[in-house]
Protein backbone atom coordinates (compact mmCIF):
# COMPACT_ATOMS: atom_id res chain seq x y z
CA UNK A 1 0.00 0.00 0.00
CA UNK A 2 1.07 3.46 -1.02
CA UNK A 3 1.83 6.31 1.69
CA UNK A 4 -0.04 9.11 0.27
CA UNK A 5 0.70 12.09 1.95
CA UNK A 6 -0.14 14.93 -0.42
CA UNK A 7 -2.71 15.40 -3.03
CA UNK A 8 -1.76 17.94 -6.38
CA UNK A 9 -5.05 19.05 -8.03
CA UNK A 10 -5.29 20.91 -11.36
CA UNK A 11 -7.58 23.85 -11.20
CA UNK A 12 -9.17 23.97 -14.86
CA UNK A 13 -11.63 20.84 -15.45
CA UNK A 14 -10.67 19.89 -12.09
CA UNK A 15 -11.51 22.38 -9.30
CA UNK A 16 -13.83 24.36 -11.82
CA UNK A 17 -14.78 24.69 -15.15
CA UNK A 18 -13.05 27.61 -16.34
CA UNK A 19 -11.79 25.69 -19.50
CA UNK A 20 -15.82 26.81 -20.97
CA UNK A 21 -14.60 30.54 -20.40
CA UNK A 22 -10.94 29.46 -22.09
CA UNK A 23 -12.94 28.39 -24.99
CA UNK A 24 -15.19 31.40 -25.45
CA UNK A 25 -12.34 33.94 -25.04
CA UNK A 26 -10.47 31.68 -27.52
CA UNK A 27 -13.80 31.18 -29.94
CA UNK A 28 -14.28 35.36 -29.88
CA UNK A 29 -10.42 35.76 -30.95
CA UNK A 30 -10.47 33.15 -33.62
CA UNK A 31 -13.68 34.88 -35.05
CA UNK A 32 -11.59 38.18 -34.97
CA UNK A 33 -8.77 36.12 -37.43
CA UNK A 34 -11.62 35.50 -39.46
CA UNK A 35 -11.98 31.46 -39.28
CA UNK A 36 -14.11 29.25 -36.77
CA UNK A 37 -12.95 27.79 -33.83
CA UNK A 38 -15.00 24.81 -32.53
CA UNK A 39 -15.13 23.01 -29.47
CA UNK A 40 -13.69 19.83 -30.49
CA UNK A 41 -10.46 22.18 -31.26
CA UNK A 42 -10.67 23.50 -27.76
CA UNK A 43 -9.49 19.45 -26.90
CA UNK A 44 -5.80 20.75 -28.04
CA UNK A 45 -5.53 23.37 -26.07
CA UNK A 46 -6.08 21.87 -22.65
CA UNK A 47 -3.17 21.68 -19.93
CA UNK A 48 -0.61 23.50 -21.92
CA UNK A 49 0.10 27.59 -21.86
CA UNK A 50 -0.90 30.31 -23.68
CA UNK A 51 1.24 30.50 -26.16
CA UNK A 52 1.35 26.95 -26.91
CA UNK A 53 -2.49 27.58 -27.43
CA UNK A 54 -2.74 30.22 -29.48
CA UNK A 55 -0.23 28.73 -31.91
CA UNK A 56 -2.37 25.95 -32.24
CA UNK A 57 -5.66 28.00 -32.48
CA UNK A 58 -3.45 29.90 -35.90
CA UNK A 59 -2.71 26.74 -37.12
CA UNK A 60 -5.85 25.76 -36.99
CA UNK A 61 -6.80 28.86 -38.89
CA UNK A 62 -3.62 28.82 -40.87
CA UNK A 63 -2.58 32.13 -40.38
CA UNK A 64 0.73 33.19 -39.55
CA UNK A 65 1.90 36.31 -37.55
CA UNK A 66 4.92 38.28 -36.18
CA UNK A 67 5.94 37.19 -32.34
CA UNK A 68 4.91 40.91 -31.28
CA UNK A 69 1.72 40.00 -33.20
CA UNK A 70 1.39 36.67 -31.55
CA UNK A 71 1.73 38.74 -27.75
CA UNK A 72 -0.92 41.10 -28.25
CA UNK A 73 -3.41 38.92 -28.94
CA UNK A 74 -2.61 36.91 -26.11
CA UNK A 75 -2.94 39.35 -23.64
CA UNK A 76 -5.83 40.16 -25.86
CA UNK A 77 -7.49 36.91 -25.24
CA UNK A 78 -6.55 37.14 -21.50
CA UNK A 79 -8.46 40.19 -21.04
CA UNK A 80 -11.47 38.81 -22.34
CA UNK A 81 -10.79 35.57 -20.53
CA UNK A 82 -10.52 37.94 -17.54
CA UNK A 83 -13.75 39.45 -17.95
CA UNK A 84 -15.27 36.40 -18.18
CA UNK A 85 -13.75 34.80 -14.72
CA UNK A 86 -14.29 37.87 -12.86
CA UNK A 87 -18.21 37.40 -12.35
CA UNK A 88 -17.37 34.19 -11.16
CA UNK A 89 -19.11 32.62 -8.19
CA UNK A 90 -18.45 29.77 -5.52
CA UNK A 91 -21.40 27.82 -6.81
CA UNK A 92 -19.39 27.47 -10.23
CA UNK A 93 -16.92 24.83 -7.63
CA UNK A 94 -17.34 21.56 -9.37
CA UNK A 95 -19.63 19.08 -7.55
CA UNK A 96 -18.20 17.09 -5.12
CA UNK A 97 -14.61 18.13 -5.28
CA UNK A 98 -14.89 21.02 -2.15
CA UNK A 99 -16.17 18.50 0.36
CA UNK A 100 -13.72 15.85 -0.82
CA UNK A 101 -10.27 18.49 -0.44
CA UNK A 102 -11.75 19.27 2.73
CA UNK A 103 -11.53 15.78 4.32
CA UNK A 104 -8.08 14.75 2.77
CA UNK A 105 -6.67 18.15 4.56
CA UNK A 106 -8.61 16.80 8.26
CA UNK A 107 -7.15 13.52 7.45
CA UNK A 108 -3.88 15.17 7.34
CA UNK A 109 -2.88 15.38 3.72
CA UNK A 110 -1.18 18.50 2.15
CA UNK A 111 -3.15 19.44 -0.11
CA UNK A 112 -1.54 21.51 -3.77
CA UNK A 113 -2.88 23.08 -6.78
CA UNK A 114 -0.78 22.71 -9.77
CA UNK A 115 -2.31 24.72 -12.82
CA UNK A 116 -0.74 26.26 -15.78
CA UNK A 117 -3.51 29.37 -15.29
CA UNK A 118 -1.33 32.56 -14.69
CA UNK A 119 -5.38 33.22 -13.20
CA UNK A 120 -5.46 30.67 -10.42
CA UNK A 121 -5.40 32.64 -7.48
CA UNK A 122 -7.70 35.28 -9.17
CA UNK A 123 -10.13 32.35 -9.52
CA UNK A 124 -9.46 30.35 -6.50
CA UNK A 125 -10.33 33.72 -4.79
CA UNK A 126 -13.48 34.60 -6.82
CA UNK A 127 -14.41 30.65 -5.29
CA UNK A 128 -13.43 31.56 -1.86
CA UNK A 129 -11.50 28.43 -1.67
CA UNK A 130 -7.90 29.43 -1.57
CA UNK A 131 -7.39 28.85 1.84
CA UNK A 132 -7.87 25.34 1.23
CA UNK A 133 -3.91 25.12 -0.34
CA UNK A 134 -1.16 24.64 1.05
CA UNK A 135 0.65 25.92 -2.41
CA UNK A 136 -0.34 27.01 -5.51
CA UNK A 137 1.47 26.79 -8.14
CA UNK A 138 0.58 28.33 -11.48
CA UNK A 139 2.12 29.73 -14.55
CA UNK A 140 3.64 32.67 -13.12
CA UNK A 141 5.94 30.23 -11.31
CA UNK A 142 7.45 27.92 -13.74
CA UNK A 143 9.26 28.28 -17.14
CA UNK A 144 7.99 24.94 -18.76
CA UNK A 145 4.36 23.51 -19.53
CA UNK A 146 3.26 20.26 -19.09
CA UNK A 147 3.74 17.53 -20.25
CA UNK A 148 6.84 19.07 -18.64
CA UNK A 149 6.80 18.00 -14.50
CA UNK A 150 8.00 21.18 -13.73
CA UNK A 151 4.81 22.36 -11.69
CA UNK A 152 3.77 19.23 -10.17
CA UNK A 153 7.46 18.81 -8.99
CA UNK A 154 7.87 22.01 -7.85
CA UNK A 155 4.36 22.30 -5.81
CA UNK A 156 5.68 18.50 -4.40
CA UNK A 157 8.53 20.46 -3.47
CA UNK A 158 7.08 22.99 -2.04
CA UNK A 159 4.43 20.91 0.11
CA UNK A 160 7.83 18.88 0.82
CA UNK A 161 6.71 15.53 -0.11
CA UNK A 162 8.22 13.08 -1.99
CA UNK A 163 6.47 12.61 -5.93
CA UNK A 164 5.55 9.14 -4.97
CA UNK A 165 4.33 9.69 -2.19
CA UNK A 166 1.66 12.38 -3.95
CA UNK A 167 -1.10 11.97 -6.38
CA UNK A 168 -2.06 14.54 -9.14
CA UNK A 169 -5.62 14.82 -10.53
CA UNK A 170 -5.96 15.91 -13.91
CA UNK A 171 -8.06 16.17 -16.71
CA UNK A 172 -6.29 16.72 -19.66
CA UNK A 173 -3.93 14.26 -20.90
CA UNK A 174 -0.79 16.77 -21.31
CA UNK A 175 -1.56 17.18 -17.24
CA UNK A 176 -1.60 12.71 -16.77
CA UNK A 177 1.83 12.57 -18.95
CA UNK A 178 3.31 15.63 -16.59
CA UNK A 179 2.48 13.54 -13.41
CA UNK A 180 3.69 10.36 -15.61
CA UNK A 181 7.04 11.73 -16.36
CA UNK A 182 7.51 13.10 -12.74
CA UNK A 183 6.97 10.18 -11.08
CA UNK A 184 3.67 10.90 -9.81
CA UNK A 185 0.13 8.55 -8.69
CA UNK A 186 -2.64 10.25 -10.63
CA UNK A 187 -5.66 10.45 -10.93
CA UNK A 188 -7.79 11.61 -14.42
CA UNK A 189 -10.98 13.46 -14.24
CA UNK A 190 -13.49 13.25 -17.35
CA UNK A 191 -13.45 11.20 -20.41
CA UNK A 192 -11.39 7.70 -20.26
CA UNK A 193 -10.35 7.57 -23.63
CA UNK A 194 -8.71 11.01 -23.53
CA UNK A 195 -7.06 9.96 -20.10
CA UNK A 196 -6.42 6.38 -20.69
CA UNK A 197 -2.39 6.36 -19.02
CA UNK A 198 -3.95 7.57 -15.88
CA UNK A 199 -3.74 4.89 -13.40
CA UNK A 200 -7.45 5.33 -12.63
CA UNK A 201 -10.12 7.58 -14.03
CA UNK A 202 -12.67 8.99 -12.29
CA UNK A 203 -15.96 10.54 -14.31
CA UNK A 204 -15.68 13.72 -11.32
CA UNK A 205 -15.68 14.05 -7.59
CA UNK A 206 -19.15 13.50 -7.21
CA UNK A 207 -19.92 10.66 -4.16
CA UNK A 208 -15.81 10.22 -3.66
CA UNK A 209 -14.91 10.05 -0.23
CA UNK A 210 -11.30 10.23 1.11
CA UNK A 211 -11.94 5.97 2.10
CA UNK A 212 -13.61 5.00 -1.76
CA UNK A 213 -10.56 7.02 -3.18
CA UNK A 214 -7.62 5.30 -1.51
CA UNK A 215 -8.99 1.78 -2.41
CA UNK A 216 -8.85 2.74 -5.74
CA UNK A 217 -5.61 4.41 -5.39
CA UNK A 218 -4.08 1.65 -4.02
Amino acid sequence: MVDIKACIFDLDGVVVDTAKYHYLAWKRLANELGFEFHDNDNERLKGISRLDSLNILLEIGKVTLSINRKEELAVLKNQWYLEYIAKMKPDEILPGVKEFIEELKDSGIKIGLGSASKNAVLILNQLGIVHLFETIVDGTKVTNAKPNPEIFLLAARELNVNPAQSVVFEDAEAGIEAAIRGGFRNVGVGNPKILSKADIVLPNFIGVTKDKFFSLIN
